[in-house]
């Protein structure tokens, strides 16, 4: 038993260690050795562990992401999970990190774990379409899509939200209130009919 916690133990640290690295650094500029230091354990323990500096950035990306989802419900109204979501990722910056250098490393379809992660997200598209009453689709997906934008765009370009409201941008709440404002009126312009799709409206003006 004290094996396989200690085991754990090492595992846990390496994580954290190596959230901390990629983080700060990329999958290109992270070192190994600095991670090994940072939790205090040999070199070789991380490629025992995890093979690969590659294998471990994708076990750190796949942790945040599971804590993500333990964390935030499936969605089933919009408004209340992009308000939840845009929380979430502005009290999680490292997250927030790790997949934006993941997206400058994208690997597509040959990405380790895309295809478990393709599967949660269409578990999530579903509970979203049961919440809004509709049938799971290629619109429901976007705007899956579009919701997971919304709320990362403060946390990802915060330069930008500082440029354009200087010291407003400070009020993460109201931030987050005026996302899930934007939300609710979409959503509720769309009920009454009073959009369309673009391609809908491209063939109506022909």
């Amino acid at each position: 038993m004290a094996t396989k916690d200690s085991t754990a133990a090492t595992r846990a640290a390496l994580l954290k260690a190596a959230g901390e690295e990629f983080a700060a650094y990329g999958l290109a500029g992270a070192r190994v050795d600095r991670i090994a230091e940072r939790a205090g354990v040999n070199k070789e323990r991380i490629y025992g562990h995890f093979g690969t500096k590659e294998m471990l950035f994708d076990a750190v990306v796949t942790d945040a992401i599971n804590d993500l989802t333990e964390q935030i419900a499936m969605p089933s109204d919009p408004v209340e999970y992009v308000a939840k979501l845009t929380d979430y990722y502005r009290e999680h910056p490292q997250l927030v990190r790790l997949l934006m250098w993941e997206a400058l490393n994208f690997r597509g379809p040959d990405l380790p774990g895309f295809e478990a992660r393709a599967e949660r997200c269409g578990k999530k598209a579903e509970s979203l379409a049961r919440g809004l009453g509709r049938e799971v689709s290629p619109e429901i997906a976007r705007l899956l899509y579009t919701l997971t934008g919304l709320a990362l765009w403060p946390s990802m370009m915060p330069q930008l939200g500082r440029i354009m409201l200087g010291d407003d941008f400070a009020d993460a709440e109201a931030g987050r209130d005026q996302v899930a404002a934007f939300v609710a009126a979409a959503i509720e312009a769309r009920r009454a009919g009073r959009t369309r799709r673009p391609l809908e409206q491209r063939r109506a003006d022909r």
